[in-house]
């Protein structure tokens, strides 16, 4: 009988504890494993990414139904790259002094090597009309949820 109480006094002791010890202050309260796992996040909710800054390539011809080819090559090869879950996020940038063109985010590519291979699919970087500098870019692991809004919202295709 001793042992009961003292079992029924140390568990009612421990529930008290445990019921009013407050979480770390580091700990998100509103964190969920379940969606952390999917998206691949570390304890931080970052993950790896390949980025790309695309800019203007050597090739400076002026056939103008070349490049138009090239460039709707590009368009039709990024489209591409998002269908096979690489590519989650691209865009233009306004004109600057590096001849910077545009970016690209890269998902689920494994290594540098990878990530040149999907480069070289693309029509304008083939023909020098684009060049790229890669980099490894350490983001929110959340980034890829963009995509499905994204289109969502867009009217015109651009």
């Amino acid at each position: 009988m001793k042992r009961f109480i003292l079992c029924c006094a140390l568990s009612a002791t421990f529930t008290a504890i445990t019921q009013t010890k407050e979480l770390p202050k580091d700990v998100n309260p509103n964190y969920d494993a379940s969606l952390a796992a999917d998206l691949g996040a570390d304890d931080y909710g970052m993950k790896n990414y390949f980025l790309v800054i695309l800019k203007t390539g050597k090739n400076t011809t002026d056939d103008k139904e070349f490049v138009s080819k090239s460039f709707k090559g590009h368009m039709s090869n990024m489209e591409q790259m998002v269908k096979e879950g690489k590519l989650i996020l691209a865009g233009p940038l306004q004109q600057n002094d590096q001849a910077y063109r545009g970016i690209f985010v890269f998902d689920n590519v494994t290594n540098e090597s990878e990530a040149h291979r999907l480069l070289q699919t693309d029509p304008a970087i083939r023909s020098n009309l684009l060049d790229y500098d890669l980099y490894q870019w350490y983001g929110s692991a959340a980034l890829v949820k963009y995509l499905s809004y994204s289109e969502k919202i867009w009217k015109v295709k651009p």
